[in-house]
C-alpha cells in the first residue's frame, strides 16, 4: 500500500529467532574488520542498523559480550538453538541494532551507503554503486 512503511523479517538459521524491522534502516554497511570476518565466516559482513523502536525481538535469545582491541566493548546477541547471531550493539551508536542482512534472505534489501575499515579489504573485492562512503 502506498505510504505504508516497510515491514521486514529476519530470521536465525533454526526459525526460533525473528526479529520484525518496521521503516527503512538508519544505514546499511560493509565492514571489512578483521572481527567481522570472523563473526560472519567471510570475506566482509554487511549489516543494516535499526532504530530500537523500529524492531521486534519473537523468541530466546543469548548474548556475548566482546572487547576489541580498541578497547571498545559490543554486545551480541544469539540464537540458543541454532546459533546464527541476530544482531550486536556497538560503536559508533550503541542503541542501534545492527542486523547481518543476510538474515532477511531479501534480495531487494536496500544496498549499503557505507564500507569502512577498507585498509583490511580482500584485494579482488570491490564495494561499488552509487552513494556508497568509503573509509579507511
Amino acid at each position: 500500500m502506498i505510504g505504508e512503511e516497510p515491514v521486514r523479517e529476519a530470521r536465525c538459521f533454526c526459525g526460533k529467532l525473528v526479529l520484525t524491522c518496521r521503516g527503512e534502516p538508519v544505514r546499511v554497511s560493509v565492514c571489512h574488520c578483521l572481527d567481522c570476518k570472523r563473526r560472519s565466516g567471510s570475506a566482509f559482513a554487511t549489516q543494516a542498523r535499526f532504530a530500537p523502536d523500529d524492531v521486534t525481538v519473537s523468541g530466546t535469545y543469548k548474548s556475548r559480550t566482546r572487547t576489541a582491541d580498541s578497547g571498545n566493548r559490543s554486545d551480541h546477541h544469539f540464537c540458543p538453538e541454532c546459533g546464527s547471531e541476530m544482531w550486536y550493539h556497538a560503536l559508533p551508536d550503541r542503541s542501534l541494532y545492527a542486523i547481518p542482512v543476510g538474515a532477511f534472505a531479501d534480495p531487494a534489501f536496500p544496498p549499503p551507503d557505507y564500507s569502512v575499515y577498507e585498509e583490511r579489504k580482500h584485494a579482488w573485492l570491490t564495494v561499488d554503486g552509487p552513494g556508497i562512503e568509503h573509509f579507511d
